[in-house]
């Protein structure tokens, strides 16, 4: 690929989609800014004029992943409406749902070790994200008397760190890990077990 220069347009997104692939390849720590550069045909000096090393690179990748990530938990949520059981359980699906599409953005977020803080941009995007599954649980839950109602973001954590887990197990492909079921159906009945013991959904027959 010719070198195109800094002076191209679309550089800064090149660079970006070069670290995506290399990160989806060989992991967030295993590709140097120099494979970024030559990927987006660029010399390494050229990145500097854009990130000021790997880990900004890394960070605006997993600030974009949030920005998708984000969209697609809102609209998981409102296409559950008018149910707020079909929208929390909605949201839940739709972050396996994220993982599989977008592994380079989601290594980027949550295996790089980057900090959401690290950019009060990056941290409004994943706060952003975060309020759409806190705002689902905090309506299924309104259901529930005052006195035995787990805090919104407590709730919300609860579901995340499951679909996190099974993301993480068996629906990326761990070394040495098969999953005894789909993912699907480990999160949606992992998920319909926790409901049922805040008693927000019937218990089997």
């Amino acid at each position: 690929m010719g070198k195109r220069g800094y002076h191209h347009g679309n550089l800064r997104q090149a660079l970006v989609d070069a670290a995506l692939g290399l990160i989806e390849e060989k992991g967030p720590t295993g590709f140097t800014l120099s494979e970024a550069a030559k990927q987006a045909g660029v010399t390494p000096a050229a990145v500097y004029r854009h990130f000021e090393g790997r880990e900004d690179l890394i960070a605006e990748a997993a600030r974009q992943g949030y920005e998708i990530f984000a969209d697609v938990m809102q609209y998981a949520y409102d296409s559950g409406q008018p149910s707020a059981l079909s929208a929390f359980e909605a949201t839940g699906r739709a972050y396996l749902a994220f993982a599989r599409r977008h592994p380079g953005h989601y290594i980027a977020m949550f295996e790089s070790g980057i900090s959401v803080n690290h950019s009060p941009e990056l941290a409004a995007i994943s706060a952003r994200a975060r309020g759409v599954l806190e705002k689902a649980a905090a309506e299924l839950s309104s259901h529930i008397p005052p006195e035995k109602r787990p805090p919104a973001a407590m709730f919300s954590a609860h579901i995340w760190a499951l679909s996190h887990g099974v993301v993480e197990l068996f629906a990326r492909n761990s070394p040495g890990t098969r999953s005894p079921f789909p993912p699907e159906d480990l999160l949606e009945s992992g998920i319909g077990i926790y409901l049922r013991g805040l008693g927000l959904i019937p218990p089997d027959r």
